[in-house]
């Protein structure tokens, strides 16, 4: 249980400072433009942080429930397996119905797609490597 709330506190964390880094950096902003007419002029830092916390503990719970069902034969390959799953339910939805909805530049929805990836393997990879002892 003690492994659980740690790792849910710096997966909620890590997932706060990535969605900092994916989204803020100068490439991002040039890409994101697209979205200018319709995004906050602020943002809630707090609230953010918050989300991303709660975030991080149903994640590292769904990580231990689906532990026995992941594909893999040690604890990262089987974070990696739940990183997987993380990246399709969570980025390749989203940018599957940005591209459907919203006039989207392809390069941006691309630009998703990857930073989406890095972020959920980073995630998963943490699972796996600290919580596989705990689930089960």
């Amino acid at each position: 249980m003690i492994a659980y709330v740690i790792v849910s506190i710096a997966s909620g964390l890590l997932f706060g400072i990535l969605d900092g880094v994916i989204n803020a950096n100068p490439l991002a902003r040039r890409l994101f433009q697209v979205y200018d007419p319709i995004a906050r002029k602020s943002i809630n830092p707090i609230a953010g942080m918050l989300i991303d916390l709660f975030f991080g503990f149903v994640m590292a719970g769904a990580f231990l429930i689906l532990y026995t069902s992941l594909p893999g034969v040690n604890g990262w390959l089987k974070g990696l397996s739940f990183a997987a799953l993380l990246w399709f339910f969570r980025v390749v939805m989203y940018v599957a119905s940005q591209w459907i909805m919203f006039t989207v530049p392809l390069k941006t929805l691309v630009y998703l797609l990857l930073a989406g990836l890095v972020e959920a393997f980073a995630l998963g990879s943490l699972y796996g490597l600290t919580l596989a002892g705990s689930a089960g």
